[in-house]
């Protein structure tokens, strides 16, 4: 038995995702205490592309466990940078949950049916881009930052009409039943690692990291390895207007993955879309394959817009 302390950011879903990743430890027979921890993120509330985006809600965890104030961190995949620290390791990913996008409209609208100068709210720019392709130009598209509680009230309250948020988060929230819509994963491509957490813990502590290897799944692991992958390989960032998304073929007994990449410019005009399937063995030169293919294409002429 090992007594961990795991950290976590201070939001309500990120303490509940820990929560679940406490709660199977402590089913495996050890002893586990959250710290909370405030990230760059939590505290600037300014827009994702502003301050950077890359890395910023997991920086002071990662601070904390170098430190060795936590033995355990636990992120959103989808937050995590591509690039490995010294001394850390990313010890597990546990089964993903639901990586689709939703929508939350009011009266239970779909977004199709959202009227004319209706005002959606999202903060990611990968989100906004991929919104103002699917032929709805009537609509106006609010920056907007926080927790899902304050997204979800915008709406609400009738400051806006729709936000469009993840799936995952909903769900673990136990909030599902306010979802009116859930985008394909094609139409509206995920954030690579949507979905899924990051177990994360110091390369050094051979007994934490067994703890943790209880909480692996190999087929999560292959999918989120093939988009960051492809992430990586374009050269993009966490708020960048990209997404990619793999699933196993031929359901939870396939050995092959389909992969499937957007880059795209925030305001819609123009995106590449590719897709591409292999074995599961070999997710991450899979992930380098699309990345190649997509800037051949021009994927990186649209990055290099977007930050210009």
């Amino acid at each position: 038995m090992t007594h961990l302390r795991i950290g976590t950011r201070r939001s309500t879903l990120a303490v509940v995702q820990t929560r679940i990743i406490a709660t199977a430890l402590e089913r495996a027979g050890h002893t586990c205490e959250l710290v909370e921890v405030t990230t760059e993120g939590d505290r600037n509330r300014s827009s994702l592309a502003k301050i950077g985006g890359q890395g910023v809600f997991v920086g002071a965890l990662r601070d904390a466990l170098l430190e060795e104030r936590v033995d355990v961190a636990v992120h959103s995949l989808k937050d995590l940078p591509t690039g490995s620290v010294a001394g850390l390791t990313l010890a597990a990913v546990p089964p993903r949950e639901d990586p689709r996008d939703v929508l939350v409209a009011r009266d239970g609208l779909t977004f199709a049916a959202l009227p004319e100068g209706a005002r959606v709210g999202t903060g990611s720019s990968r989100r906004l881009a991929q919104l103002r392709q699917l032929g709805k130009d009537d609509l106006e598209f609010i920056e907007i930052r926080g927790n899902v509680d304050t997204r979800i009230a915008k709406v609400r309250d009738g400051e806006l009409d729709a936000v469009v948020l993840a799936h995952a988060g909903l769900t673990r929230l136990g909030r599902q039943g306010e979802i009116t819509e859930t985008f394909g994963p094609t139409e509206l491509v995920p954030a690579p690692g949507q979905g899924a957490l990051a177990i994360e813990c110091r390369t050094a502590d051979e007994g934490v990291v067994r703890a943790l290897a209880g909480l692996e799944d190999p087929r999560t692991r292959a999918a989120v390895t093939a988009e960051r992958a492809v992430l990586a390989g374009i050269g993009a960032g966490c708020s960048a207007p990209m997404g990619a998304f793999a699933d196993t073929i031929g359901g939870a007994d396939g050995n092959d993955l389909s992969l499937h990449a957007v880059v795209a410019t925030v305001d819609g005009s123009t995106s590449v879309r590719l897709s591409t399937s292999g074995p599961l063995g070999e997710a991450e030169e899979l992930g380098r394959q699309l990345a190649t293919a997509l800037l051949a294409e021009g994927a990186s002429r649209l990055i290099e817009e977007r930050v210009t």
